[in-house]
């Protein structure tokens, strides 16, 4: 199956490409490029606007198209739960969360676990589990995701077309940080929310409105499917396919599961990882960080119709392609026998919108793969940086941090090539079972890990890591259960002799075991273990987060003196001669790309520093503000409780 595009629609991605790189160099110029603040945080300077875009578009990656689309092209509406429990997430992060990490001054989430345990064994564990799970699992699917589009819908060259988009992405990551970031994620969501409204508009129209969608979905299926609906059950949509809260037994995403383990899921995603949280410490205060993570909340209410209902529509419209129920057929049509639903969105796009909206189209599907994966890059760069070079380093030059953070940008462009081929030889069906999967068994005892330090004080480091240890070889024995007995095919016709422990007990309801069981492991140990001094708690957890004074850390834990050590001597890190206008345009040059131009010889005295570190860690609000933003973040959840409500 190979669809094409014409002269307008490539005008348009061409345009989309320059435009995008030309912000994303603008922002270069930008200040507070030269010190670790500045790349990784944007410098705190940045407005609620642009903090509660690039939260949606770090989460609305070409995944969302794919397999977002996908599922709902499959299952129906139950999928947009997923969306509509991020919004209660992200008020719980910015009014609870943020809060802690500001004032306790975390750069990283491994950073505060630092901060809050002590010791290193933790930070260290959490700083390669995210690496690993970025490297993994997040620029995997993404990288996938595009890949699958470009090679199987337009028949590019799939690696051509990913070292291009990664060499774009890279160039204004590398050089600019958070901020570039930042500045091309907001670009990204216009791009990505308008193209999006203008195909659920004309999707919709092609259907016959909401009724009509409704009822042609409910018979949505190849024909022979329809001929034969006894050996091809499960290519006919599912009775439930209207309502979003499902059976706990046979439900595929089972209202009890939703309710449970993707909350232990979703809580972790969106109030802790390095991804999402990042963006909300960039903000230029209190009041900017809790109003862009409401704004992202507000982004996310819409996947419902950006996402999901155009996914059903394009089963309704292509069901002999999308509703594929025949192994050897969709191997025909999109060579993965496990089905092409994955494929409704992408397919939607290439024949239902006109030439040059075609095009704005797959701009907004490459739109959401460079924004995430920006993202995904500049986080992981700023843990390995902040978390674990400076664990080997601990008086490395800004100058060397930055180095480090772009340079780890580019290692990691590297590995995502080099999985390229080895994403190729998985099977499809495979492979979003494995991602969708995979992190209910992972994920859990990390959530639970945070929950604990910001509402139990009597939680211990050793109760922490052990209870961490514990859950972790409890989730690899389910995912290798998992990976060694695989469901059967859709109309393959073979038995599931799956045994009961993975055939009955679906994802989410696994994560809330594991969760349950990690609480449960934490506590026991930290009751046996002896707990951290009252002094050295303080602004770390829920409880404390206005304490005057920040918390007292050991000499293995404090790393501001040797920071300051590193401020004193960056008058010498500047030692180049001046050999004329040669070695001054080279200097130049490199100033800009490793971003050590700025104030290459100053440092700040202990009481601007002070002032500097009260004023990044204030959680001051206006009061006028402060009552507007709650006032507005009861009214979202409201609406968003009414909506599940709605089609429950």
């Amino acid at each position: 199956m190979v669809e094409t595009l014409h002269t307008e629609d490539y005008v348009t991605i061409a345009i989309y490409f320059v435009v995008v790189l030309a912000v994303g160099l603008w922002s270069t110029f930008r200040p507070n490029r030269g010190n670790a603040t500045g790349y990784f945080l944007a410098g705190k300077t940045m407005h609620w606007i642009p903090v509660g875009a690039s939260i949606y578009a770090s989460n609305i990656g070409a995944p969302m198209f794919i397999g977002l689309a996908g599922t709902a092209a499959a299952s129906g509406l139950a999928v947009t739960i997923y969306e509509w429990h991020a919004v209660f997430f992200l008020i719980a992060l910015g009014w609870i969360f943020v809060p802690v990490y500001i004032s306790c001054g975390a750069f990283t989430m491994p950073e505060y676990l630092r901060k809050r345990f002590g010791g290193k064994r933790i930070r260290m564990y959490s700083s390669f589990f995210a690496l690993i799970g970025y490297v993994l699992f997040n620029i995997t699917i993404e990288i996938y995701s595009g890949a699958i589009f470009l090679k199987h819908i337009l028949d590019w060259n799939m690696y051509l077309s990913v070292v291009v988009i990664l060499a774009v992405t890279a160039v204004y990551t590398v050089v600019g940080g958070l901020a570039s970031v930042i500045y091309t994620d907001t670009l990204q969501s216009v791009i990505l929310v308008v193209s999006a409204t203008v195909l659920f508009i004309l999707s919709m129209i092609e259907v016959g409105g909401w009724n009509a969608m409704t009822e042609k979905y409910m018979n949505s299926a190849a024909n022979y499917t329809l001929l034969n609906q006894s050996f091809y059950s499960c290519g006919m949509p599912r009775e439930d396919a209207l309502h979003i809260f499902r059976s706990p037994k046979t439900g595929d995403i089972p209202w009890t599961g939703a309710l449970t383990g993707l909350s232990f899921l979703g809580l972790y995603v969106w109030c802790q990882d390095q991804l999402i949280v990042q963006r909300t410490l960039s903000a230029k205060n209190m009041v900017h960080a809790k109003a862009g993570s409401l704004f992202g909340a507000v982004l996310k209410i819409t996947g419902l119709l950006l996402f999901v209902v155009p996914g059903m529509i394009s089963r309704i419209l292509y069901p002999e392609e999308i509703a594929c129920a025949d192994p050897q057929k969709c191997e025909e049509f999109c060579s993965n026998e496990a089905g092409c639903s994955n494929f409704a969105y992408p397919l939607l796009v290439l024949r239902l919108l006109p030439r040059g909206l075609k095009g704005l189209m797959l701009a907004a599907l490459l739109a959401a793969l460079m924004s995430s994966l920006t993202s995904i890059l500049n986080s992981a760069s700023a843990i390995m940086t902040m978390d674990i070079w400076r664990q080997f380093r601990k008086q490395a030059s800004q100058a060397e941090l930055m180095i480090v953070g772009r340079v780890t940008v580019l290692i990691l462009v590297g590995i995502s090539i080099i999985w390229l081929p080895i994403l190729e030889a998985v099977e499809g069906g495979m492979f979003w079972f494995y991602m969708q999967a995979i992190r209910s068994y992972l994920i859990p005892p990390m959530c639970v890990l945070f929950l604990l330090a910001f509402f139990w004080k009597r939680l211990t480091e050793q109760g922490a890591f052990w209870g961490l240890m514990l859950s972790l070889v409890v989730g690899i024995v389910r995912m290798a259960l998992d990976f060694t007995y695989v469901a059967p095919v859709c109309g393959s016709g073979e038995p599931d002799n799956r045994p009961a422990i993975v055939k009955d007990i679906d994802f989410l309801h696994f994560a809330a075991i594991l969760a349950i069981f990690s609480f449960i492991a934490m506590f026991v140990i930290s009751m046996f273990t002896q707990p951290r001094p009252e002094r050295k708690l303080r602004r770390v957890t829920f409880w404390t987060k206005n304490d005057k004074e920040e918390p007292e850390l050991s000499s293995e834990d404090d790393e501001e003196d040797d920071r300051e050590k590193e401020r004193k001597n960056r008058g010498n890190d500047d030692g180049t001669e001046d050999d004329g206008m040669g070695s001054r345009l080279r200097k130049s040059c490199k100033d800009w790309v490793c971003g050590t131009v700025e104030d290459s010889k100053k440092y700040l005295t202990q009481e601007e520093q002070q002032q500097l570190r009260t004023k990044m860690t204030s959680l001051e609000e206006k009061p006028l503000y402060r009552k507007l933003l709650n006032i507005a973040a009861i009214i979202v959840a409201i609406f968003t409780t009414f909506l599940i409500g709605f089609f429950y």
